[in-house]
């Protein structure tokens, strides 16, 4: 790429776009970083546009002038993975955000590429359905799915991954393809829906979705709880999975990160001790035939304090609380910044791999809250530093390399939900193999200019 190739391409963009390209430093900036502690990179462009006939112009300009295309969303990711580490165009798709169609009786919608996950949600209420992958930010599904996206719903609805049925995607070419169908399943060939979930934008650009929905459930209960360690906490969750208690969400907050709870949310008001924040869902029968085998699996790992929440606004308001848990993090230290990492492990092997990891946040002599979607095996930290603090810093990113290094050593995966971005890139030879490599060619066939997304994922020299 040659700052002569970038000028031509802008040109020829301007000529496509008129105003919606912007060469502004205030919305380059906006387009130059995500959620995380990234070094940002500012796009030499950012292009907004409306359909996927610009998306595919876009590309086929960028292609030409083999100019790096950076899919964006709505920039909430936490590995680097919208930050256009070799300049380019940023691609937004926030103006592409329509639901096109529902369809009741088969539990899918299909949607463009900007439309978010609450966005969603607000348009189904009326019908009885919903979409469950709850990341917690308010998400675009076009980047949930380039991220394969997962949360608080997982244990019981799955992830990005199994809840993409199809999609439409521009190659690196231009060239627009679809795969998939609104038919549950398929032997039709290689699954190429999946290989565009979870690829961070280094193939393609998805410009419409379509996804699964699920119907409300006739009643939903919520509750907290709270255990003397950490170990007791999941061992309890490990019970109640073997015992196939069907649980929509179970949460684990450690008691570092529940002090930051209440200071955040000072009507919050529970214990500072590990705790448990569960949500079951059905009809009332089952709900309450849940919460009575669940109350047994957790009194014979010591729980107490259970508290219930029947109404939608102490749910909205316990969830809400969860979803905030960044915040409440970042305020057990005032002026503070954040490393955030995720890992995943087999859920027999999430106790032990927590203590490991709270022994080496211990030795490192930082402050780090743990929560974890314990249901599935991943847990998060926010590893608290000093921005003024350079061999903090180094401590800070030190420790979250040691902790996707001990998630490996117990058999599990680097990120659970984050995705790779620039942050894992380092691990993937170590958790794939000779499999990385394979992912180089599968890169190397479908984009061999490099144009998406350079940088991200893994490398093609």
């Amino acid at each position: 790429m040659t700052q002569h190739n970038i000028a031509l391409a802008i040109d020829a963009l301007k000529d496509l776009l008129g105003d919606r390209l912007s060469t502004g430093k205030s919305i380059r900036e906006i387009h130059g970083r995500d959620e995380a502690y990234s070094e940002p990179a500012l796009p030499d462009a950012v292009a907004f546009p409306a359909s996927t006939q610009e998306v595919s112009a876009i590309v086929k300009i960028c292609a030409r002038y083999k100019v790096p295309v950076v899919p964006f969303g709505i920039g909430t990711s936490l590995e680097g993975h919208v930050i256009p580490t070799h300049g380019g165009i940023s691609v937004d798709t926030s103006r592409m955000n329509k639901i096109l169609e529902i369809h009741e009786s088969d539990l899918d919608a299909v949607v463009q590429p900007g439309v978010s996950r609450t966005q969603l949600n607000e348009e189904l209420r009326a019908t009885g359905l919903m979409f469950t992958v709850d990341p917690g930010a308010d998400a675009t599904l076009g980047g949930m799915a380039a991220t394969r996206a997962s949360g608080t719903n997982t244990v019981r609805y799955g992830t990005m991954r199994e809840n993409v049925l199809a999609l439409e995607v521009v190659l690196p070419d231009g060239t627009v393809i679809e795969t998939g169908s609104r038919a549950r399943k398929s032997s039709a060939g290689y699954d190429l829906t999946h290989l565009f979930v979870g690829s961070e934008g280094t193939l393609g650009i998805i410009t419409r979705l379509t996804v699964r929905l699920f119907g409300q459930p006739e009643t939903t209960l919520a509750a907290t709880c709270g255990f003397e360690t950490v170990a007791a906490a999941v061992n309890s969750v490990i019970m109640a999975i073997q015992m196939g208690i069907p649980m929509a969400r179970i949460e684990l907050l450690d008691e570092v990160q529940m002090k930051g709870m209440n200071i955040f949310n000072p009507d919050l008001n529970l214990s500072e001790k590990p705790h448990l924040f569960l949500e079951f869902h059905g009809s009332d029968a089952s709900v309450k035939e849940q919460v009575e085998l669940f109350e047994g699996v957790g009194e014979e790992f010591g729980a107490s304090d259970f508290a219930w929440a029947t109404k939608a606004e102490d749910r909205a308001r316990l969830w809400a609380a969860r979803h905030n848990a960044y915040y409440a993090g970042k305020s057990l230290r005032k002026g503070c910044e954040s490393v955030v990492t995720d890992c995943c492990v087999p859920i027999s092997e999430l106790a032990d791999c927590i203590a490991r990891t709270k022994e080496i946040i211990d030795e490192a002599g930082l402050i780090a809250p743990l929560v974890g979607h314990v249901g599935d095996g991943n847990f998060h930290l926010l590893i608290l530093f000093d921005p003024n603090d350079p061999e903090e810093l180094t401590k800070a990113k030190q420790l979250a390399s040691d902790v996707n290094r001990v998630a490996l050593s117990f058999g599990g995966t680097v990120t659970g939900e984050h995705g790779v971005g620039t942050g894992k890139k380092k691990y993937m030879a170590e958790e794939h193999g000779a499999a990385y490599a394979l992912m180089a060619t599968l890169k190397r066939a479908v984009d061999p200019d490099n144009i998406m997304n350079p940088g991200k994922t893994v490398d093609i020299n």
